[in-house]
């Protein structure tokens, strides 16, 4: 009879009161698995604890931090499969030179980040926050409503740092609007840029021209601050800046000074830096941006597609093949995996 292959859930992943946090998750494909055990780990507090992961083959990672500490002595742990497509909280590098796989989820993700991305602009160029605002006024507040007229997107230039797998797909549902579109990404697959008709530019020339710039990219030491100061400070005075990606890409600092001195148009933003933002923070005081706390893409549909990605990945490195969305591929050459 085949070794038992145990998969560990980190303890995100259920409520206090031991119920599921996400119950659109559905770990029944676990269950029915043929010599397969899971359980959901115990500790909350810091980084996923060695000691109480020895003994399992996998773990399935939400928001938990995983560093060099958090690997086993016994060597049997071969996959972190994580909840999603940032793998910042992830030392990659340790995972890999202890033989552990990092796998991501982007088919899960790829439809409702870039969907989060297309209901931002539609707000911020919409002016939705503000007009809400005067609607709740009452007769005072819809008499000022020509006061802001909102930006149509015909013709508009839709940028975007970074044309991978949100990025690309946030231009495929933006076809219908009539736009222009740019991307910067040095490793951009140059066919589907040319299927989409995105022409590729550099950086300079992205924050020059867009009317509405977008970061798509993974967050890393390379992409840390592309967004720049110098960058956002090339941008029109009319263009509007929206960030799902990760706070870091950006330099928030500068983006609020230049939304506070109405230097670009607008923002609209899921994540920040830092996160989450502190209560006196002032960007959270501007009206020229609409905020979400990490979780605009956040839906049933979403997390069922994730979690079902992350089984998936479970399962083929429970068989010995390759599972889906290896972050370092240079794991491959690693005999201990």
């Amino acid at each position: 009879m085949a070794e038992t292959f145990r998969v560990a859930v980190s303890s995100d992943f259920i409520k206090p009161d031991g119920s599921p946090a996400f119950p659109m998750f559905d770990m029944s494909p676990l269950d029915a698995k043929a010599n397969l055990e899971w359980n959901y780990l115990e500790s909350r507090d810091g980084p996923v604890s060695a000691e109480e992961l020895a003994g399992n083959d996998a773990l399935i990672l939400l928001g938990q931090r995983f560093d060099r500490e958090s690997i086993p002595s016994d060597g049997r742990l071969a996959h972190v499969a994580r909840f999603g497509v940032g793998y910042d909280t992830v030392d990659v590098t340790a995972c890999r030179e202890n033989g552990v796989a990092v796998t991501i989820t982007p088919d899960g993700v790829r439809r409702p980040v870039a969907v989060s991305i297309i209901a931002l602009m539609l707000g911020v160029t919409g002016k939705m926050l503000i007009k809400d605002k005067l609607t709740r006024q009452g007769p005072e507040g819809f008499a000022q409503k020509i006061n802001h007229m909102g930006v149509g997107l015909v013709g508009k230039v839709l940028g975007s740092v970074g044309i991978g797998n949100i990025g690309a797909e946030m231009f495929r549902l933006a076809m219908p609007f009539d736009m222009k579109f740019m991307a910067h990404d040095p490793y951009a697959d140059k066919a589907v840029a040319k299927e989409l008709g995105v022409e590729l530019v550099d950086l300079e020339t992205l924050a020059r021209e867009s009317d509405v710039l977008t970061v798509n990219c993974p967050y890393n030491d390379e992409t840390y601050q592309i967004v720049s100061a110098d960058c956002i400070a090339m941008m029109k005075p009319t263009a509007f800046l929206i960030n799902t990606s990760r706070g870091p890409t950006v330099d928030q600092k500068a983006l609020t000074k230049a939304l506070q001195e109405d230097k670009i148009a607008g923002a609209g933003l899921d994540v920040f830096d830092p996160e989450p933002p502190e209560a006196n923070d002032p960007i959270l005081q501007l009206e020229n941006v609409i905020l979400s706390p990490h979780g605009l893409c956040w839906t049933a549909e979403c997390f069922a597609g994730i979690g079902q990605a992350d089984i998936d990945a479970v399962f083929a490195t429970m068989v010995g093949q390759e599972p889906r969305g290896i972050v370092d591929r240079g794991i491959l050459e690693n005999a201990d995996w």
